[in-house]
Parts: C-alpha cells; structure tokens; sequence
C-alpha cells in the first residue's frame, strides 16, 4: 500500500461548516461542519476517488501536480 500526500483547499460554506475539495482529483469534494470533519470527510472521499480509478485500471493522479500560490490585486 502506497501513501499519498494530496492538498485540500477549504472554504468557509455560506450556510455554516466548510466545502473542502481536492483539486488532483475532478469531482472529488465533500463537506463538514468543522475544518476537522471536513479534512476527515475528504480523506474517506479522496479514498474512494481512488479506489474507483485503480478498479477503472486508470492511473492515480500525481498529487505533487497541484501548486497552491496567491496573487495580490487591488480594486
């Protein structure tokens, strides 16, 4: 069994709890009350994404693929 180290970003949910989506995998996101379950809840879904992609006999996408930055812009 081999290790992954994926990033997450996560946004505050305008309704309370936060979205929390894996950018590497499309489609892969989740959500959760606190930052805590929703770290917790992505992982179970990142597993599952990648569950479905190794049946699927399809590559697991690199996670070292996704850079996170941040740009100023003033308006």
């Amino acid at each position: 069994m081999k290790a992954y180290n994926y990033k997450v970003i996560l946004e505050p949910d305008e309704d309370g709890g936060y979205v929390v989506m894996c950018p590497s995998i499309p489609g892969c996101y989740s959500q959760g009350e606190s930052v805590q379950e929703a770290l917790d809840n992505i992982k179970e879904a990142i597993e599952l994404c990648l569950e479905d992609i190794m049946a699927d006999g399809e590559e697991i996408p690199d996670p070292s693929n996704s850079l996170v930055g941040t740009v100023m812009v003033s308006v």
